[in-house]
């Protein structure tokens, strides 16, 4: 955008924005001390371009947070980190809500976060 003589905060996201990365992680090692680590190592290496990419827009943005694979299962991490219930931003509040393609994410919604 700025590249084309546009003002990029154009495009940044006006309420916030909540990207889980989740049930990415493959097994290739197991029965090990460092399984976790040793997965979550090849994964990145795996695909380091789409990380990269991801790196790049969680910096690129305000308001846009990115969380990696390895954090939890987006149930586990919309229930206890991200799901904020209310937004006030200046004295205007308004709801939170969530769009995910997991049908298990509607839990958020006892909550009070539109799932």
């Amino acid at each position: 955008m700025n590249n084309l003589g546009g003002d990029s905060n154009k495009i940044n996201p006006l309420v916030p924005v909540d990207l889980v990365i989740d049930y990415l992680v493959q097994v290739d090692v197991a029965r090990s001390e460092n399984v976790v680590q040793a997965n979550m190592e090849l994964e990145f290496q795996r695909n380091k371009e789409r990380f990269a990419f991801l790196k790049w827009g969680s910096n690129a943005f305000q308001n846009m947070l990115i969380v990696p694979p390895g954090s939890g299962i987006v149930q586990q991490v919309n229930l206890e980190y991200l799901g904020k219930v209310v937004f006030n931003t200046d004295g205007l509040l308004y709801p939170d809500s969530v769009v995910c393609t997991d049908s298990h994410t509607t839990m958020i919604d006892g909550l009070g976060v539109a799932g």
